[in-house]
């Protein structure tokens, strides 16, 4: 399963099943199954922030994604990730634009 799959229909979807569709893509995908849970939660909050505008059709900007990750890395310590997370994280959100 790939984003591309989970981010078809977005109009379409109801809340919950978009949830569930990023919780298995995130499950299955090799490239995020490294993740432990506290990342995964960190993941899932920041699409919750772009679900509402995704299903509208909105994309967020390369501002967006560029702030979150500046926020992300400057917190990376607290939340305790690695770079290689950042680099997951980063992936992930560019996908979106």
């Amino acid at each position: 399963m790939d984003l591309k799959d989970v981010s078809k229909d977005l109009t379409k979807q109801t809340a919950y099943r978009l949830e569930q569709r990023f919780l298995r893509l995130l499950r299955t995908n090799p490239r995020y199954k490294n993740l432990d849970a506290g990342n995964r939660d960190l993941i899932l909050d920041l699409l919750d922030k772009y679900k509402d505008k995704l299903r509208h059709g909105i994309r967020p900007s390369r501002l967006t994604i560029k702030k979150d990750m500046y926020r992300l890395y400057r917190n990376r310590l607290e939340l305790k990730l690695t770079y290689n997370d950042l680099d997951q994280i980063r992936d992930l959100l560019e996908e979106f634009k």
